[in-house]
């Protein structure tokens, strides 16, 4: 049942919300601004109708698998329907591998695990975007205060160890980014 749960999961992450509100307007998202199917580029190219959907979408992937984690075995079912989840978002079946940055996703997984440490992560990531007008950069920091949120609210050595891996990734799917963020060419939103 569990490795059957971690499929659906990974499965459930692999829908393509921003690919596929992208189709619906008769355009393939991935060929627009960033060239990536997350909320970011959804907003930006299909306005904040469809952003607002992707964002409701990715987030609500990540924590729906957390739930199917959570009522199949609970505890660290959760984690890897969880992570599941978030390299669905990332490497999608359905897209060739080729997906979003997990920002969304990785919230939902968040939410349902740790609904604290995700809004205050949520939090310091708009203050950051207000602050520097970059959503990328936001992100990064958000992904990368994770662990230390549960850190600080007294999470397990599990929460903690998980929290530390999205990061990882997170930063990952962000190099580019990063690079054009030190480059001084990264977009601000508008």
């Amino acid at each position: 049942m569990a490795v059957l749960a971690v499929v659906v999961s990974y499965l459930i992450g692999s829908i393509p919300v921003g690919y596929l509100l992208g189709r619906i307007r008769g355009i393939d998202i991935r060929k627009y601004g960033s060239g990536n199917i997350g909320t970011t580029n959804v907003w930006r190219n299909l306005g904040p109708v469809a952003g607002t959907i992707a964002l409701i979408g990715d987030t609500g992937k990540g924590l729906l698998a957390v739930l199917l984690g959570r009522y199949l075995g609970g505890g660290g079912l959760e984690l890897a329907c969880g992570l599941a989840a978030i390299a669905g978002h990332s490497w999608p079946v359905f897209l060739g591998f080729r997906g979003g940055k997990i920002i969304a996703t990785g919230l939902g997984v968040f939410l349902g695990l740790a609904p604290v440490a995700a809004l205050l992560a949520l939090g310091l990531w708009a203050l950051v975007v207000v602050a520097s007008g970059y959503v990328s950069l936001g992100s990064i920091v958000a992904a990368v205060s994770m662990p230390l949120w549960m850190l600080l609210l007294g999470r397990s050595r599990e929460h903690l160890f998980f929290a530390l891996l999205v990061a990882v990734i997170a930063v990952y799917k962000h190099i580019p980014n990063i690079r054009r963020l030190l480059a001084g060419t990264e977009s601000k939103i508008r």
